[in-house]
This record gives C-alpha cells, sequence and structure tokens, in this order.
C-alpha cells in the first residue's frame, strides 16, 4: 500500500478541495453544466468524442484488455488507446507499436497527460491500490483489473478516494457483465428460491507444469540491453512499501502469481471471478462475517519457488444467514457446477461449472416434497412445492429454464464502463461492490496462511481471529 505519508498527503488534498465547497466531481459537473457536456479526465468530452484511455501494464492481461479496448473502439467509434505503460522495454515497446502511441517505462507520465480520460490498470496485484489511487487524484476514471487491490487497507483507501473523487472505476471481472447474474438476481428477488442459503462454485484447472509457470525471457532483467530492460526496483515499489525490496528474481517477476508479496494465487486471480459476480445477484452486495480457507502445494512442489497453494479451498458466512463454499485445485480440471441453493428452490447458474464460459440458459429447480395420496392402489404419490400453495401457483414444481443474453461478457464490460464515463452512473463492478468481494479473498488467503478462522468487522474495516462482538 502506499506510504502513511502519501496516504495522509492524498486525503489531506480532498479536504481542502472539500472545503471549498466543491469535491471534483462536483467541479466538473458544474463545467458540463456550462458547456452541455460531461467533464472526464483533463479535458471536455462531448457527446461524440472518442474516449482516450492509456493502459498501464501491457505484459499478457494488459495488452489483451488494450486490445479488446481498441477493437471496441474501432467498432463503435466509442474510445481509443493513446499511451501505454510497463516497466519492460520489450512489453511496453510491443503494445506502443501495436497501438501507435508513444509509450512509457513510468505510469506516471501517463497520469500526467491531459488528453487521458482513463486508464486500464493491469500490473501486479500490489501496484492496483497506488496507480488507482494516483490515477483519480489525477482525475482519471480508471479500469481496474481484478482482484481491485491487494489488502483490506488499499480497499478501504479506494472505497474513500472514489466517493470524494466521484471518479468512475469498474473492477475488471468481466464475468459480472454476463447476464446470468442479472437474470439470478431478478429470480432471487422474485423469490423464486426463497431464503437464501448458500453459493457454490469451483475454479480448477490441471497444467503438468502447474499454474502460472509463465516462459521467462532470456536475458531480461535491470541489466537487460534495449528491449530486455526491466525496471525492477520500480516493478517492487519498495520506495511506496508495495513489496519488500529485493534482488533481481526473473521467476518472481514472470510468475508473480505464485508469491503472497505481489499476488494471492487462486484466491485472487480465479476465487474473484465467483466471489463478484455472486455479490452482484445477491439482494445486495454483503461483507462477510467469518472466512475460513484450506488447502496445500499437494502436487506442483517446487521449493521455494511457490509459495501460494496449488490446490485452495474457502468457505464464508454471511451475516443475513447463508455462506459460499469454493474449492479449486491446479491440479485437477473438473469442476462444480455453480450453484445457489434456497430454503424453497436452487438456482444452476452454470452447469459445468466454468465460470467464464458462456451459457445458454440458469435452471430453477423447485424444492419439492413427494407424499403418498391417502388409500391409493397401487400406490401413487403427490408432488408438492416446498414453499407451498403460493409459491407452486407462481413457479410450478418442475425445472424452469431461463434464457440469457449471449453478448460477450468483456465486450459487454467494457461497454458499460464506457457508458458510466459519459453518464457518471454507477458501473456494473463498482469500487463498493468488489471491496465486498476482495475482502472474503484476503481473508480467506490469511486465513490459510495463519490457520485461523478470520472474522471481519465491517464497522472498523478490521479483520481478526476472534468473533466481532456486536
Amino acid at each position: 500500500m502506499s506510504t502513511e505519508k502519501e496516504s495522509l498527503d492524498r486525503r489531506d488534498f480532498l479536504k481542502t478541495v472539500g472545503a471549498t465547497g466543491l469535491t471534483l466531481g462536483a467541479a466538473n459537473s458544474a463545467f458540463a453544466g456550462k458547456t452541455g457536456t460531461k467533464m472526464t479526465g483533463g479535458r471536455v468530452l462531448g457527446a461524440n468524442d472518442r474516449i482516450n484511455i492509456g493502459v498501464l501494464g501491457v505484459g499478457g492481461r494488459g495488452f489483451s484488455d488494450a486490445r479488446d479496448f481498441a477493437r471496441f473502439g474501432q467498432q463503435n467509434n466509442a474510445c481509443q488507446i493513446v499511451a501505454v505503460c510497463d516497466v519492460y522495454e520489450k512489453r511496453k515497446k510491443r503494445a506502443a507499436d501495436l497501438h501507435k502511441v508513444p509509450g512509457y517505462l513510468d505510469y506516471r507520465e501517463v497520469l500526467a497527460k491531459s488528453d487521458v480520460d482513463a486508464v486500464i490498470i493491469a500490473t501486479p496485484d500490489h501496484w492496483h491500490a497506488k496507480m488507482a489511487l494516483d490515477a483519480m487524484d489525477k482525475g482519471k476514471d480508471v479500469y481496474l483489473e481484478k482482484p481491485m487491490v491487494h489488502t483490506n487497507e488499499e480497499a478501504r483507501q479506494l472505497v474513500a478516494t472514489v466517493k470524494e473523487t466521484k471518479r468512475i472505476l469498474q473492477v475488471g471481472s468481466q464475468t459480472t457483465s454476463a447476464d446470468i447474474w442479472w437474470k439470478a438476481k431478478d429470480a432471487i428477488a422474485k423469490g423464486m428460491i426463497g431464503q437464501m442459503l448458500m453459493s457454490q462454485g469451483s475454479y480448477h484447472r490441471n497444467s503438468t507444469d502447474g499454474e502460472w509457470n509463465y516462459p521467462i525471457d532470456d536475458g531480461a532483467g535491470p541489466d537487460g540491453k534495449g528491449d530486455n530492460y526491466i525496471d525492477w526496483n520500480m516493478w517492487l515499489g519498495s520506495q511506496y512499501k508495495l513489496a519488500p525490496k529485493r534482488p533481481w528474481d526473473a521467476d518472481r517477476f514472470f510468475r508473480f502469481r505464485k508469491y503472497w508479496d505481489y499476488s494471492l494465487g487462486t484466491a485472487s486471480d480465479l476465487f474473484y471471478h465467483v466471489i463478484a459476480p455472486l455479490n452482484i445477484c445477491w439482494d445486495e452486495p454483503q461483507f462477510p462475517v467469518k472466512v475460513m480457507a484450506t488447502g496445500g502445494i499437494y502436487v506442483f512442489k517446487e521449493g521455494p519457488k511457490r509459495e501460494v497453494p496449488d490446490t485452495f479451498h474457502l468457505m464464508a458466512e454471511y451475516a443475513k444467514g447463508h455462506s459460499v463454499v469454493l474449492t479449486s485445485s491446479m491440479a485437477n480440471d473438473e469442476h462444480i457446477p455453480g450453484t445457489i441453493r434456497g430454503h424453497e428452490g436452487t438456482i444452476v447458474m452454470v452447469e459445468h461449472g466454468q465460470f467464464e464460459r458462456m451459457v445458454p440458459y440458469i435452471t430453477v429447480k423447485p424444492q419439492v416434497k413427494r407424499t403418498v395420496v391417502p388409500n391409493s392402489q397401487p400406490r401413487t404419490f403427490k408432488t408438492a412445492a416446498i414453499g407451498g400453495d403460493k409459491y407452486e401457483e407462481k413457479f410450478g414444481t418442475k425445472e424452469i429454464q431461463i434464457p440469457v443474453d449471449q453478448k460477450d461478457m468483456m465486450t459487454a464490460h467494457i461497454e458499460n464502463f464506457l457508458s458510466c464515463m459519459r453518464t457518471r452512473e454507477k458501473p456494473h463492478l463498482d469500487v463498493e461492490t468488489g471491496a465486498k468481494a476482495v475482502v472474503v479473498i484476503n481473508l480467506a488467503a490469511q486465513s490459510y496462511r495463519e490457520g485461523k478462522v478470520m472474522y471481519w468487522d465491517e464497522k472498523r474495516w478490521k479483520a481478526s481471529d476472534k468473533p466481532v462482538k456486536a
């Protein structure tokens, strides 16, 4: 996270702006009122203007995000990539050449550009919060890759800063823009499952090399020449206390998801794609009250080169009386169907269990009871809904398939973010919903590492290994 001094400086700045009676967002709105346009970033954005986007981090995910945004912009005249940044010269040059834009090694140069309206942040997790906070302080909207942040304190800072600056922040878990979650939300609101009891899902893969063992480029590093140069000290972020200072380690750079300093492994890379959309379809996003996790390095025993487990499971309990159960392994790819269970019905979200694959429908299965028809010969049974006559009148006792829109979820997520930049409405995966998801992830990792059940104090925004007193 940021140093204490920097955090205070930023908060003091926001307080100063607020003391004038004008937040940054209010200043933008006031200006927009005079011109008939919305104000984003450092320029006036007209209804037909393309949104200018800078990309911070153009490794695997960032390069893919930039390409997807560029493609959407070309098809809809909605946006364009105008700058890219990466601490690795080779990646920076590749992205800059593809999009024919300037490339930078230092993200602050991108934030200083007045023509940049928004940034995509797709760096390793430990840099997410710092870059997002700096971007919002510069008046930029933010598309922030999952898992949003690396620590719960960073999540708290992000929630506060979005509120203060009135910036649009969309967390980049595209699964939340898939139609299945919004159809499930509607089904739950209509009473199709009754009282919610449990949500369950999984994320399984099987790789002979173990997950996240990405290729290492020979010759790349802080002593590399030309395209092989990597600004290792900037990548670590030790000057901002983002991660401990260490000598160059190619495995840590290219395979960062295996190390606690920069990632939480399965929890932050994959479980976020399940926890975040579950919060979307519940009656409201919720913080957990209790989280526990277990697992281990069962197959990919790489000694000190792997810190995060290859098999990981979490259970979370919520104050409204329901729980979440998630399982994963990077050494077996058989999934568990994504399911939301209620007392009166069950929603099968993803039968095959792979949350990033499209499905044509979700299935609602009413809970039923079978009773013997009195004096029937031969003996026959009557089926009735657990939810009673009113439930049966509305929904029946047989499975119901609810069709879902087949629109590509990444396209929908990009479209939602750009639309919210113009309307200033809350995006699908806003910062508060994103925070409620990341707290579960972080508590699960802490539970695994400390061997303790973790409890969450929402009022104090604090984790503890002791139950929170009411």
